[in-house]
């Protein structure tokens, strides 16, 4: 009970209203489980598919129902998902290309195959995999570091826009 009403004590004292983000299903393909973000007055999955670049298409100040000052946080919300769409496309073309290529593995053993030669074909597969893909994985991680770097620097920015509008108004 104590906790229950700290809780609503420093709650509070915040004024924003609560959010929460919904978390999907995992997808069967890239086995990620997509976030449906409750804040995102628009979608923007189709402008995050378009390819490396993380800057939103249109100019931001083309959406009249964004508040004046808003722009920022919507830039942020674009930014978020694209992320997430960029993160969902690579490991789905991966994902996909990974089950392909150890089927035709599977698929080139004898049906006599013991469970042995299964395990050593595929064994020598993953190895294979690994090193065909290293840097294909360095190049997605170090875009995926630098993208999300910039949605953190972002999000610190709507962060102190919000608190200047509390204080300021």
């Amino acid at each position: 009970m104590y906790r229950a009403l700290q809780a609503l004590t420093l709650r509070s004292l915040h004024v924003s209203s609560v959010s929460r983000h919904l978390v999907g299903p995992n997808d069967p393909v890239s086995n990620l489980r997509p976030i449906i973000y409750t804040d995102t007055p628009i979608t923007s999955h189709s402008q995050g598919r378009q390819g490396p670049n993380p800057h939103h298409p249109y100019s931001l100040s083309e959406f009249t129902d964004v508040p004046h000052g808003h722009t920022l946080e919507l830039q942020f919300k674009l930014a978020r998902e694209q992320l997430d769409a960029f993160n969902h496309n690579y490991w789905t073309e991966s994902n996909t290309r990974f089950e392909a290529a150890k089927e035709s593995v599977l698929a080139s053993l004898p049906d006599s195959a013991t469970s042995e030669m299964r395990e050593s074909a595929l064994s020598e597969f993953y190895k294979k995999w690994v090193v065909q893909e290293r840097t294909r994985q360095d190049e997605y991680s170090s875009e995926w570091r630098k993208r999300n770097f910039e949605n953190i620097v972002l999000a610190a920015r709507v962060e102190y826009q919000r608190f200047k509008r509390r204080i300021w108004g």
